[in-house]
């Protein structure tokens, strides 16, 4: 409906002008990363490391990134082209540093790993006006067990409500500790990757949404010439820390990426699709005017041949070892 209106399929790939394709698909995060250089101060330290080269290379340029920005580990791996989370590794060994590296078919991105929770903030700005507004906040809660120092930690993956929909996943990430019985009252992590796909809980965030939180982002946004509308997804020492606008961004999606707090299971389905109708219909307006004001809009044609490129980068064979293929995992909402 709302690109018959426009009379343009693909209009919304002019709504990130400075992202090939608005940020669709196949999009390379490293320079996403680049473009908000002006902002050091809350984006996560991180290095391109490129396929190429080989193993001993990559694994020297990995530790030369460490020591410049005197980093340890851990240390985050992922794809520079992935989707939803496919190939993101936590590594905190030198084996499953060298591992991950020396397995890798793709460009990577070695991260600093930073602590905390995790959120995802979707901004929206129209190009003529001043200031833009975030237009959801979500708290990703990582999937996790409590102990009752009598089961297994198998047996608590199983009869937990919500990670038995993921057992075979979490059975293998965990498969060197499963005959461990965690202490009564211990929690026990089964992620450190606030994906929806690797069975996180996405919660509606609304109160985070505070004036320091709006200016922070919004002061981001303006300093990336060519961006106007995506998510941030972020990592804050806290909830409380994030509403007074302390936070790092890991990683920022553009144009196709959601407004995951419809994800909450408070949120009815309903509500859920004014959220998508709401955000594809802003996608399509910021890019009609970016359009007006000379930007590229991608042809269907040139969209689909990008979609099939990635989707064959992305297959099994580009999942290091550390991180098992989500390929033969069950999916949970």
């Amino acid at each position: 409906m709302v690109a018959l209106k426009h009379r343009s399929a693909t209009l919304f790939t002019a709504a990130n002008p400075a992202i090939p394709g608005g940020g669709v698909v196949g999009e390379s995060k490293h320079a996403i990363l680049r473009g908000l250089a002006g902002s050091p101060a809350h984006v996560a330290r991180h290095r391109l490391i490129r396929a190429c080269l080989r193993p001993a290379g990559r694994r020297s340029q990995a530790d030369a990134f460490m020591t410049a920005e005197r980093l340890e580990l851990p240390i985050v791996l992922k794809p520079n082209v992935g989707e939803r989370g496919a190939g993101v590794a936590i590594v905190r060994t030198r084996e499953e540093l060298a591992a991950y590296l020396d397995a890798a078919v793709t460009d990577t991105i070695v991260q600093e790993y930073v602590p905390g929770v995790e959120l995802g903030v979707f901004y929206v700005r129209r190009p003529a006006a001043r200031h833009g507004w975030i237009l959801s906040v979500t708290e990703k809660h990582l999937p996790a067990v409590t102990g009752d120092g009598c089961r297994t930690l198998e047996r608590l993956i199983l009869d937990d409500a919500r990670a038995v929909g993921m057992a075979r996943f979490h059975l293998r990430r965990q498969s060197a500790r499963l005959n461990e019985v965690p202490a009564a009252g211990e929690t026990v992590s089964l992620g450190d990757c606030g994906s929806h796909c690797r069975g996180a809980l996405f919660l509606d965030g609304a109160r985070l949404r505070t004036p320091a939180v709006e200016a922070a982002f919004d002061g981001i946004a303006r300093r990336y010439d060519g961006f106007y509308f995506g998510r941030f997804d972020v990592r804050a020492p806290s909830a409380e820390a994030f509403a007074r606008g302390e936070f790092s961004i890991i990683e920022l999606n553009g144009v196709t990426s959601e407004p995951t707090h419809i994800y909450d299971p408070a949120v009815s389905l309903a509500a859920a699709y004014r959220a998508l109708f709401e955000q594809w219909s802003l996608a399509f307006e910021i890019g009609a005017e970016n359009a007006r004001r000379g930007a590229h809009v991608t042809p269907p044609w040139a969209l689909l041949r990008q979609s099939i490129a990635t989707m064959r980068r992305a297959g099994p064979a580009a999942t290091p070892p550390t991180e098992p293929s989500l390929l033969s995992a069950p999916s949970a909402r």
